[in-house]
């Protein structure tokens, strides 16, 4: 008996080094050409296609060009703004949908929510022309209102707060009913609270996806001090022409990405705890 114990716990550890190996080398493949990306940055044009992660002599230089030849610090503020502004949008009216959604009962709700589901459907590239003709009726092109436009509101955000709202306890909320409080007080003062891992998810999915949207900035912006970071970009990349361009095209590429590799080492609790409880029901 202690001998066939014996070969069961053998073997459960070695089906786990096997586990963390393959996990191992999963996290190598994946990180590899970001830290190669990041290393070609401080390289020198003769070791460029050199693929050591740690790059002996290491410069600065690509870092410092990028921001002298191209207006770097507006083209991330620019996409920060974007980013943010979209994202506390969808965070109101996002929630606020998915709410009546979720605690009202009326007519056609099912069939709302059905047409809203629907649209994850339609790939962006058809909804571009729409936008455009929309933007430039409105005289939003070229303008940060124009670029703000298509995110503002989001079939995912609904269906995540949707679907999170349909797993809180009813009882609770009728109970603050039962008290007298109306339901922007119930929305505000109860249900919010319960919903952060949910908010937290949606919030870092709306800027993540925000920061790296290329195609509607691409189409709707004319001037350079207007452009987005991946828009920006393209531009200064296609200006360069020699091989010193790769490097400070990854340069530009690292900076890029900087700042959505922060956030997720910080929030990715929060997001692993939004998606499961979102998806529990």
């Amino acid at each position: 008996m202690k001998e066939a114990r014996r070969v069961i716990a053998s073997r459960k550890d070695t089906f786990a080094v096997a586990r963390y190996l393959l996990l191992i080398a999963g996290v190598a493949i994946t990180l590899f050409p970001l830290l190669w990306m990041a290393a070609t940055s401080f390289k020198l044009p003769q070791n460029l296609y050199d693929l050591s992660l740690f790059p002996s002599p290491a410069s600065w230089g690509s870092y410092s060009y990028i921001f002298d030849k191209a207006p770097f610090g507006t083209w991330i503020s620019n996409t920060a703004i974007a980013a943010v502004a979209t994202t506390a949008s969808v965070l109101v009216f996002d929630t606020a949908v998915g709410y009546v959604l979720a605690q009202f009962s009326f007519p056609g709700r099912k069939l709302i929510f059905l047409f809203i589901i629907s649209t994850l459907m339609v790939p962006t590239e058809m909804l571009i022309i729409p936008w455009y003709l929309l933007a430039t009726k409105l005289a939003l092109t070229d303008t940060f209102a124009g670029l703000l436009l298509p995110g503002l509101l989001t079939a995912f955000g609904i269906f995540l707060m949707r679907q999170f709202m349909e797993s809180l306890p009813s009882e609770l909320l009728d109970a603050a009913r039962v008290d007298g409080l109306n339901e922007w007080s119930i929305f505000a003062r109860i249900a919010l609270p319960l919903m952060k891992p949910a908010l937290a998810t949606l919030a870092i999915l709306s800027f993540i996806s925000n920061w790296n949207q290329f195609i509607w900035p691409f189409i709707v912006l004319q001037t350079e001090n207007r452009y987005t970071l991946p828009v920006g970009m393209v531009y200064f990349s296609s200006e360069l022409k020699d091989n010193n361009g790769w490097i400070q095209i990854m340069a530009g590429a690292t900076v890029s990405v900087i700042p959505l590799i922060a956030i997720f080492t910080i929030f990715q609790k929060k997001i692993i705890q939004g998606i499961a409880l979102s998806g529990m029901k």
